[in-house]
Formats: structure tokens, sequence, C-alpha cells
């Protein structure tokens, strides 16, 4: 299928790796202008090396002045932006009682806050073409509780925020949607952690909590990406998509 996404010009934030750089592959595959953001400049040398024709932009994710020089420097090289991915993200510390006021900060920062801020970067320009796209990256854990609850919060923000923007930017012609991805194993991320240190313990995890009977890999989340970016989603406004092989537990 043609999703209709050669030459769309795309913005991948952390792109460098795992899910990121799986988008970020998806959509140079459909012929699209890619550009990956991350925090160190080792990562984004090694996903360029991988990927090929995408460009690259390193930036603290967290930092707001840091954000708004990366966006303007992705404007001044293409001149607009018709593909926003808010992908970065991250977990730290543990139980609420045991993790700290600044950790839950940080937490909202990298993975809600950023998302906001590009968005609000990113809407003039759409609005000029009266057409764009947005994607934010959650969780099923952003509907539920498991996991770190600082992570969890800021994914439940992200839900919310993907429904309230979409309303209120979809007469300009901009959809905004979301993906919750369930556990995804990829060479980087924790679940591979976690099944060289403990095989049983996880593949017990993945027995009884993945109907599927396995983790989902990052092109079945990268290919929904995709697809809901594409005006193959047309009349997909303000959604966020499972893709968890029946992982999330919630009845929506």
């Amino acid at each position: 299928m043609d999703l209709e996404l050669k030459g769309k010009k795309v913005l991948v934030t952390g792109g460098s790796k795992g899910i990121g750089k799986g988008i970020a592959k998806t959509f140079l595959d459909e012929g699209a202008i890619v550009a990956i953001a991350a925090s160190t400049q080792q990562s984004l040398k090694s996903a360029k090396e991988d990927l090929g024709e995408v460009a690259t932009f390193q930036a603290d994710l967290k930092n707001e002045v840091d954000r708004k020089n990366l966006f303007n420097a992705f404007i001044e090289e293409f001149g607009t932006i018709d593909i926003l991915i808010n992908n970065v993200g991250g977990s730290s510390g543990g139980k609420t009682m045991e993790t700290s006021l600044e950790q839950f900060k940080d937490a909202m920062d990298l993975n809600y806050l950023s998302a906001v801020h590009f968005s609000q970067l990113a809407v003039p320009y759409m609005r000029e073409s009266s057409s764009g796209s947005i994607i934010n990256i959650s969780s099923v854990f952003g509907r539920e509780s498991g996991g770190k609850p600082t992570y969890n919060s800021a994914k439940a923000a992200m839900i919310s925020f993907t429904k309230s923007l979409a309303d209120e930017v979809a007469k300009d012609g901009i959809r905004v949607n979301g993906v919750a991805p369930g556990s995804i194993l990829h060479p980087t991320g924790n679940w591979q952690r976690r099944l060289e240190e403990d095989p049983d313990k996880i593949n017990a995890f993945v027995k009884s909590e993945i109907p599927a009977g396995r983790f989902g890999n990052v092109k079945e989340v990268a290919n929904v990406v995709a697809f809901l970016a594409s005006p193959k989603a047309n009349w997909v406004v303000g959604a966020t998509l499972n893709v968890d092989g029946g992982q999330s537990r919630a009845n929506f």
C-alpha cells in the first residue's frame, strides 16, 4: 500500500534507537525526508550509519531552549514540517514513596512537556499548509498501572493531551493521534536487558501477561505510526491506538 508519504518532512524525537529509530526507518522506506533528534552525538552517528539518508540533531530534549533551537534548525534546513513524531521518553525511580519529586519533574519534562512544546512549535507551520500530522508515542501504562509511576503519569498526560490538541487543530487540517505500545523487545531496551538477566522470569511474564504469547517488535509499532501519519488515516483524529498483542487490560 502506498501511504503517500513520499517527500514529507518528518521529525522524530528520540529517533536514534529503539522504537524511534524503527519509525525513522519506516518513513525513509516510504520515501519521506526524515530527521532524528537525540541527546548524544554518538547515538546519532550510529543511527545515521544504519539509516543512511537521515538528518540528525543533537539536543537535551528535557531542556526548553534546546528544543526550540533544535526545531528552528530543522525549519532552517527543511523549510517546514509535515509530520512530527513525539517519541522521546524514558523512565526512572521506583515506587512513588521511594521516588524524589525531582524524578517526577524530569519524567514530565522528557516524556510529556517535550511533546507539548514540539507540538506548539510545529502547529503554526502545519496551519500554513492546512495539513500535518502529529503522532505521540505513549504507552499502555498510560492507561493502567504497571511499571514506574513517573513514566506512567507522564504517558497518561500525553494521552489526554493528544485528544485535546486533536480537537483544537482538526479544523486546520492537522491530525493529532497517539500510539500506545505494550512490551516491545529491541536490543537497546529494558526488556532485552531483563530477558538476559532472568530469562525464566521474563518468559513467564510473556506467557501470563501478553495474550499473543510473545513480545512485540519495533517494526510492528512503526507500521502503525506511519499509517496514522498518512492520508490513509484521514478520519482518525484524537485516537491513541494500543499496539500491544492484547497486553492491555483496558476496555478502550
